[in-house]
């Protein structure tokens, strides 16, 4: 049956049109200024978002703060943190505080979202200093622990209580850190010796079945996230990329940053698709449009066990 030139017109111009805003939209995966140069300090690292699209990351006005970002753009202080104390990963767990490794006071620190108060969520003497973190939907933490002097690192557990337990000594250089979307992985790099390695997460919060997911021939290797089918986004401080990699270790693309010095990374933004990259010899955030949306995004979208 020929149809009517009138619905033949009205299909042809909403392909048209669906075409057109294809074309129209933000291209993939190229990097550009999310705050000016200089708006953080040297040391800007562990960039961490809300639901509201706000972005966090340390070292702001001076070594031992917190800057947030606002969706339009405007940098300030969020919050100074004690004496003694200085930030490095930062997450938000279930109630929106932002849990926040402490580099100098062997702690994590829980700063209330709404009263801007820090408390001290867990201490262990023995952390050389607690560099990222990793949530699960439960809240549970995961700390990287490096002794950069010695190129050595620890692996540790942060229960919803706050008791503190090592689970893996005599690491590399631990840094990144990340948990699957599925939550049955968790992912942990070693900064100096540019190895990636994936462990099974039992429900309890257990590693086993340690394997290396990936070994970087070159650089380093220092802050990662996960989107929400299992790519991982490893940032390759003095490279000046990041690397996208597959949950089997591949590596499918290196994303051009305008900097050299990645630090880490987080995913945000209405659809949870920008991805938000601490740039230390810049002194600012990058962003880059990706395809997927981030996991501890959707985590804050669709609600916690």
């Amino acid at each position: 049956m020929t149809l009517p030139r009138v619905v033949l017109l009205a299909i042809l111009a909403f392909l048209f049109a669906c075409g057109d805003a294809e074309q129209r939209q933000e291209p993939l995966f190229q990097s550009t200024d999310f705050t000016p140069p200089g708006s953080f300090t040297s040391l800007i690292e562990g960039p961490a978002t809300d639901a509201a699209g706000n972005v966090y990351a340390v070292n702001f006005a001076r070594w031992g703060t917190i800057g947030i970002v606002t969706p339009s753009r405007e940098s300030s202080l969020f919050v100074r943190l004690p004496s003694g104390s200085a930030g490095n990963g930062i997450r938000l767990n279930s109630r929106g505080d932002l849990m926040v490794a402490d580099v100098l006071g062997h702690n994590v620190l829980r700063v209330a979202i709404d009263t801007k108060d820090v408390s001290t969520y867990a201490h262990e003497p023995a952390m050389n200093q607690p560099n990222d973190l990793a949530i699960r939907s439960d809240d549970m933490l995961y700390a990287s622990d490096p002794n950069w002097q010695a190129s050595t690192g620890q692996l540790w557990r942060i229960d919803t209580t706050g008791d503190v337990e090592l689970l893996e000594a005599d690491m590399g250089t631990t840094n990144g850190i990340e948990i699957s979307p599925d939550e049955r992985t968790l992912y942990v790099n070693e900064s100096v010796q540019r190895n990636v390695w994936a462990y099974d997460l039992s429900p309890e919060g257990n590693i086993g079945n340690k394997r290396l997911l990936l070994q970087f021939p070159d650089f380093y290797v220092d802050g990662m996230r996960c989107d929400n089918r299992g790519n991982l986004y490893i940032t390759r401080p003095g490279k000046g990329t990041v690397a996208m990699v597959s949950r089997t270790g591949e590596v499918l693309r290196d994303i051009e940053l305008t900097g050299k010095v990645p630090s880490n990374i987080a995913f945000g933004g209405p659809d949870g698709r920008t991805a938000y990259v601490t740039m230390q010899d810049r002194g600012c955030l990058e962003s880059f449009r990706v395809k997927h949306p981030g996991r501890e995004w959707e985590m804050l979208q669709t609600g916690r066990k």
